[in-house]
C-alpha cells in the first residue's frame, strides 16, 4: 500500500508501531469494547454474575489480567467513560432498569480521592463491617490521581497522569493529615529519604525556554531560565532589542509603576486588573513580552495571564513587581492559591513517582487489602494492584469499574437511596442507606433532578479547567544532556511546557539516571480561549478536547519535541517509544477569581451553596472546596460523611 503521508509526517515517526492502543497482558483489545464492554463475557464469576445478572455483555474489566495503568492512548476522561452521561445531560431517558437486588450501607459516587476518602471515613466511623460500594464512571480507581505505569526494557517507570503531588497552599487540617497518617504518609520523611529535586541541576542541566517561528519569527531553545542573566539568556532569541529590554524591566527591574499609592491601594489595584493588562497598560512592555509571559499561569490555573489577576500572580512571587515594594501578607480579593502561599507558605510536598495515584492506591488498599499487597507507603508505589479483587460477592467494601451513575434518588420515605447506574450496556439499580456525591458537581443536577434549584444553579457554576497531561516514553534522554536542559516552558507551542521525570527513589523503585537509559517525560497542555472570561474560555477548552483525536496529539507531540530538541540529536521517529494523553475535560475545581467572581463574602460563594446536604445524599470532591487541591479532597469527604444522617 502507498504510504500517502508526507515525508516530514514519516520522519515525524507517526508511521512507526508504538504502543498507542490498549494493550492487557498481550491481549490486544480495540478501545471501544474494551471500555464498553460489547460483545465481551468473562468467564467465572463476575460482578454482574454475583449479583444475579446474567446479562449480554460484560466489562472488560472483568476478564482475567485486567490491569488499565498500562494503557496507553487516549487516557484521562477515556472513550467510554462520558458518553452515557452527555446522553442524559442531552435528555435521553434511562430506559428499562434491572434492579439487582443489592443493598448497601453507603453508596459512594465517585471513585477518585475524594470518593475513596469518604469510604474510609464512613468506615472508620461506624465499623469495617459497614457494606460500601464505589462506582466509577472510568476503567480506573484514582479519578485524577491517576497512574500511568510503563515497562521499557524491563524497568518499570511511572509518571502521574494527574495529581501531581502532596502540595497545596495552605499546611494540611487535622483531617488530612490524620488520614495520611493512617495510610503510613510522612510527607516529610518520605521527601528526605526518596527526593532528589536538584539531581538535574546537580548534572548540568537548567530550565529553558523555547520560541517557536509561529509566535516570535524563528525557531530558538535559550538555555539557562533563571540562573542566568536576561540580557544573555536572550541574546540570541529572535525578539527585538526593544522586546529584550523589556524582558529585562519585567524580570529584574526595580521600578515603581503605581507611584503615589499605598501598598493596601496597590493591591486592591492589582486585583482588578489582569496579569496581562498590568504588563501592558502599566509596565508597559512590547507585544512580543505579552506573548511570552501569556502561558505562565497554565500550569496553576489552566488559562493565560489574561484572566489572572496581577494580585494573583504577584502572590506566587512571579516578575515584575519588585518595584511596587508589596508587603507580604493577603487580601480578600486573592484567589485561595495565591493567598494559601502568601499567608502560611504552604503545605508539606512529596512527590510520588504517579503522582497521588500512590495515594488513591493506599485507600483502596484501606478498603480492601487483597487488591494491593504490602504494608507501606514505599511498597504501594511497586505493588501490582489485583484488579480482580475490587468488586468480590460478599466483600464489605466494594469499588465497581465502569459503571456510569445515571440516576440517584430518595426514597418516598427518605430512608433510602436508589442509585441507578449503567454498565456493560445494561441499566442496574442499587439501594443504600447513605449515599456521597463525589463526582463532579456541575452534574450532579442532571443525577438528582430533586435538589433545590439554586442548589442546582450554584453546581452549573462551578465550571472546571480542562488539562491534558501527557506522558511520553523515550528510548533515552540524551539530547537533553546534550543540550544542557531538564524543562522546557514553550509559550506559543502545542503543549506549553514539559519537563523530565522527577528523580524519585522509594522502596523498590529508582528513576533512570543515566542519559542512556529510557525515561519518560511529562507534558502539560491547557486549551482556553483568550480573551474571554474564564468559565467560557474553560467551556471552550473543554469542547476542543472532546473533539480531539489522538493523532491530533500525536503529531503535534512529536513536531514539538522534533523542533525544541532536534539540535540534540533528537528523532521522533526513532526515540519515541509510547504517547500516553491524559485529557481532563474536567480537571482543575474552579478557584475564586477576583477578576470574575462577584465581591461576596465566602461563606455565600457557589461551592458553598453547591454542596449543601440533601437528606441522606450529601456532596463530597474538591468541586465544594472551592480549590483543586488533594488535602480539599479530603477535607469535604470529611465533610460530606460527617452530614449523613445518623453517622
Amino acid at each position: 500500500m502507498t504510504d500517502r503521508r508526507s515525508a516530514p509526517d514519516r520522519d515525524l515517526g507517526e508511521a512507526r508501531s508504538i504502543p498507542r492502543r490498549d494493550v492487557l497482558q498481550g491481549v490486544l483489545i480495540g478501545a471501544a469494547s474494551a471500555l464498553t464492554g460489547s460483545l465481551l463475557r468473562a468467564p467465572g464469576a463476575s460482578a454482574a454474575t454475583s449479583a444475579g445478572i446474567t446479562p449480554a455483555a460484560v466489562p472488560a474489566s472483568d476478564l482475567p489480567g485486567y490491569y488499565p495503568p498500562i494503557r496507553t492512548g487516549m487516557r484521562g476522561s477515556h472513550p467510554g467513560s462520558f458518553e452515557q452521561a452527555h446522553a442524559l445531560r442531552d435528555g435521553e431517558g434511562l430506559g428499562a432498569v434491572t434492579d439487582t437486588g443489592e443493598s448497601y450501607d453507603l453508596v459512594v459516587v465517585g471513585g477518585g480521592i475524594s470518593g475513596l476518602a469518604a469510604a474510609h471515613f464512613y468506615r472508620a466511623r461506624l465499623g469495617k463491617d459497614r457494606r460500601v460500594l464505589v462506582l466509577d464512571n472510568h476503567d480506573d480507581f484514582g479519578g485524577h490521581a491517576k497512574r500511568n505505569e510503563f515497562h521499557l526494557k524491563g524497568g518499570l517507570q511511572l509518571m502521574n497522569g494527574g495529581t501531581l503531588e502532596i502540595d497545596s497552599p495552605r499546611p494540611y487540617s487535622a483531617v488530612a493529615q490524620g488520614l495520611l497518617k493512617d495510610l503510613g504518609i510522612d510527607p516529610n520523611a518520605l521527601a528526605r529519604k526518596a527526593e532528589h529535586r536538584k539531581f538535574y541541576e546537580g548534572i548540568g542541566l537548567r530550565k529553558a525556554a523555547f520560541f517557536d517561528r509561529e509566535t516570535f519569527g524563528a525557531d530558538h531553545l535559550a538555555v539557562g531560565i533563571g540562573s542566568l542573566p536576561i540580557a544573555r539568556l536572550l541574546a540570541h532569541s529572535p525578539l527585538s532589542p526593544q522586546a529584550r529590554l523589556d524582558m529585562a524591566r519585567v524580570a529584574e527591574g526595580k521600578d515603581d509603576y503605581l507611584p503615589g499609592l499605598s501598598a493596601e491601594q496597590k493591591k486592591d489595584r492589582l486585583s482588578r486588573i489582569s496579569y496581562h493588562d498590568y504588563l501592558r497598560d502599566v509596565v508597559k512592555v512590547d507585544p512580543a513580552v505579552l506573548s511570552y509571559y501569556q502561558a505562565l499561569t497554565h500550569g496553576w490555573w489552566g488559562i493565560g495571564v489574561d484572566a489572572v489577576s496581577a494580585l494573583d500572580v504577584w502572590g506566587m512571587d512571579w516578575p515584575g513587581f519588585k518595584g511596587l515594594k508589596l508587603p507580604k501578607g493577603a487580601i480578600q480579593r486573592m484567589g485561595p492559591t495565591p493567598s494559601g502561599y502568601e499567608t502560611t507558605g504552604g503545605s508539606a510536598t512529596f512527590h510520588f513517582p504517579d503522582g497521588n495515584a500512590s495515594i488513591a492506591r493506599l485507600l483502596v488498599r484501606s478498603l480492601i487489602p487483597a487488591a494491593l499487597p504490602g504494608a507501606s507507603a514505599e511498597d504501594v508505589v511497586t505493588a501490582h494492584a489485583d484488579y480482580g479483587q475490587l468488586d468480590r460477592e460478599g466483600a464489605s467494601a466494594r469499588i465497581r469499574l465502569n459503571s456510569t451513575v445515571l440516576n440517584v434518588k430518595r426514597a418516598p420515605d427518605g430512608n433510602s437511596v436508589d442509585i441507578v447506574y449503567v454498565r456493560g450496556g445494561e441499566h442496574r439499580r442499587v439501594q443504600a442507606r447513605h449515599c456521597v456525591m463525589a463526582c463532579w458537581n456541575m452534574f450532579i443536577p442532571y443525577l438528582c433532578p430533586e435538589l433545590p434549584e439554586p442548589q442546582k444553579a450554584a453546581m452549573h457554576q462551578l465550571v472546571k479547567t480542562p488539562l491534558v497531561y501527557t506522558t511520553v516514553a523515550l528510548r533515552d534522554w540524551q539530547p537533553f544532556a546534550k543540550l544542557g536542559v531538564h524543562s522546557v516552558y514553550a509559550p506559543g507551542c502545542y503543549h506549553t511546557s514539559f519537563d523530565l521525570n522527577p528523580i524519585v527513589d522509594i522502596g523498590g523503585y529508582r528513576t533512570p539516571r543515566n542519559p542512556r537509559q529510557p525515561t519518560l517525560i511529562r507534558m502539560e497542555r491547557s486549551p482556553c480561549a483568550p480573551g474571554l472570561p474564564e468559565f467560557d474560555q474553560n467551556r471552550a477548552g473543554r469542547a476542543e478536547l472532546l473533539a480531539t483525536p489522538f493523532a491530533v496529539f500525536e503529531r503535534n507531540i512529536r513536531e514539538q519535541l522534533a523542533r525544541t530538541l532536534g539540535a540534540g540529536g533528537f528523532d521522533p521517529a526513532r526515540d519515541i517509544e509510547a504517547i500516553t494523553v491524559n485529557r481532563w475535560p474536567h480537571g482543575y475545581a474552579p478557584e475564586y477569581n477576583p477578576l470574575f467572581d462577584p465581591d461576596v463574602p465566602p461563606e455565600q460563594r457557589a461551592f458553598v451553596t453547591a454542596r449543601a446536604p440533601f437528606g441522606n445524599i450529601t456532596i463530597a470532591n474538591s468541586d465544594t472546596g472551592g480549590a483543586a487541591y488533594t488535602d480539599v479532597a479530603i477535607d469535604q469527604a470529611y465533610r460530606a460523611v460527617s452530614e449523613l444522617p445518623g453517622v
